[in-house]
């Protein structure tokens, strides 16, 4: 059985916990488009993970994680990745390449940057990770498959063919350094020694999978109002975020996609410029921003501080229509309740209230916020949770677990 996880919004959802959460009970579990440009946080038994090319359930070591052939495959961060989890002592995944995956080269982060430099006050916010250059190349056939990385007479010539069309653009529309196409190479070869024990033909294995009746969880990036063809354009990536390419991005029948669980989150959030219709701002933003998220709403990938607004019902079902969704995961409404106690949430079925929730302080926070005690435990133990718990819940006061600090909420 196949199930998606994907996003309703602009990205940022939760989609990388709920993944994590359905990997206890799936096989394989496969990154089908985007790349290193976004990125999932994970936190867990082994600390908080933040991932931006591995699946979110490489965690599990009954699972294999699968990078698929619709993703913008950048070699070195997908193994320094898998370096950063190992040395903290995450068993090491079992991985599988898609032999049709494209690499992301290092020009193509500098076309995004020079691109962006070109643009000025008109540019798109883009992470700089070199993914819209990648995709324009695949489109127009003039990328780097893994497949072509065992073919070194093939991959001499178009190394050659593809250096000097990119030169063209180089010297007279950006003004920057050449590509030396014997750098280039050196590159492709670095490249092909690091990817080669993983290479797989995925869509075969996948199809051996189904018949086998295995569990497969497909991994999406950002949301539907980042769709190419869907979204705010041209505020968009530059491949479909929507669960219909999972099965273009794994390599699978479309019938095979059962489940589409599609994440929103209770407030919304963004990164980079477009239209935001809710969006606040002020110290109305700071606390949200503070308080929201693994640690605040800052990019898993850029660092930047995220927009934020209030939880934008047309969007989410415009952006739920557009994933097929069978399922909805709401993320982060304990936030909301630690902002404001008093907030109610309202149960609609069917256009008719039905119900109403009134939200409860937690009886514990992990992460939301941080131990000022210098001597706290927290302080000299990186990686370890700052948790607090519900020591007064009438005069909402918190308490750090480890060393009895106060933090009282305003």
């Amino acid at each position: 059985m196949v199930k998606a996880v994907v996003g309703a919004n602009w990205g940022d959802e939760g989609k990388g916990k709920i993944t994590d959460m359905l990997g206890k009970e799936s096989d394989i579990i496969v990154r089908f488009q985007g790349g290193a440009n976004a990125g999932h946080t994970i936190v867990n038994d082994y600390g908080k993970f933040a991932l931006h090319t591995l699946p979110s359930g490489v965690f599990y070591d009954h699972t294999t994680s699968i990078i698929g052939n619709g993703v913008a495959l950048d070699v070195p961060i997908l193994f320094k990745e898998v370096k950063s989890i190992v040395d903290r002592g995450v068993p090491m995944p079992k991985i599988l390449v898609s032999d049709r995956a494209q690499m992301v080269m290092s020009y193509h982060k500098n076309f995004d940057a020079y691109e962006e430099e070109r643009l000025g006050g008109k540019s798109f916010g883009s992470t700089k990770s070199g993914i819209a250059p990648f995709y324009s190349d695949k489109y127009a056939k003039i990328g780097f498959q893994v497949s072509e990385l065992f073919d070194d007479e093939l991959l001499k010539e178009k190394v050659v063919r593809v250096a000097e069309q990119k030169n063209v653009l180089l010297e007279h529309l950006y003004h920057k350094p050449l590509i030396d196409p014997d750098e280039l190479y050196k590159e492709l070869v670095s490249y092909r020694d690091m990817v080669a024990p993983y290479v797989c033909d995925v869509s075969l294995f996948l199809h051996n999978a189904l018949k086998e009746g295995k569990n497969i969880l497909l991994e999406g990036q950002l949301g539907s109002l980042k769709d190419p063809d869907h979204g705010i354009y041209p505020m968009v990536t530059s491949s479909s975020t929507l669960a219909a390419y999972g099965a273009i991005g794994a390599g699978i029948p479309p019938y095979e996609i059962k489940q589409v669980i599609t994440v929103c989150k209770a407030y919304s959030s963004a990164v980079g410029a477009g239209a935001f219709v809710s969006e606040i701002f002020g110290e109305e933003a700071d606390e949200l921003r503070r308080r929201g998220g693994d640690g605040g709403e800052y990019g898993a990938t850029t660092g930047r501080p995220r927009r934020v607004g209030w939880f934008d019902c047309v969007a989410s079902k415009y952006g739920c229509r557009m994933q097929g969704t069978t399922e909805v995961a709401l993320t982060v409404i304990d936030v909301l309740g630690y902002l404001d106690p008093n907030i109610t949430v309202c149960i609609i079925k069917n256009g008719e209230l039905v119900e109403k929730k009134k939200l409860q302080l937690p009886k514990k926070i992990f992460n939301v916020e941080r131990c000022k005690n210098p001597r706290c435990i927290t302080s000299t133990e990186q990686g370890l949770d700052h948790v607090f718990y519900l020591a007064n819940e009438e005069k909402r006061i918190y308490r750090c677990l480890y060393c009895e600090t106060k933090v009282e909420k305003k």
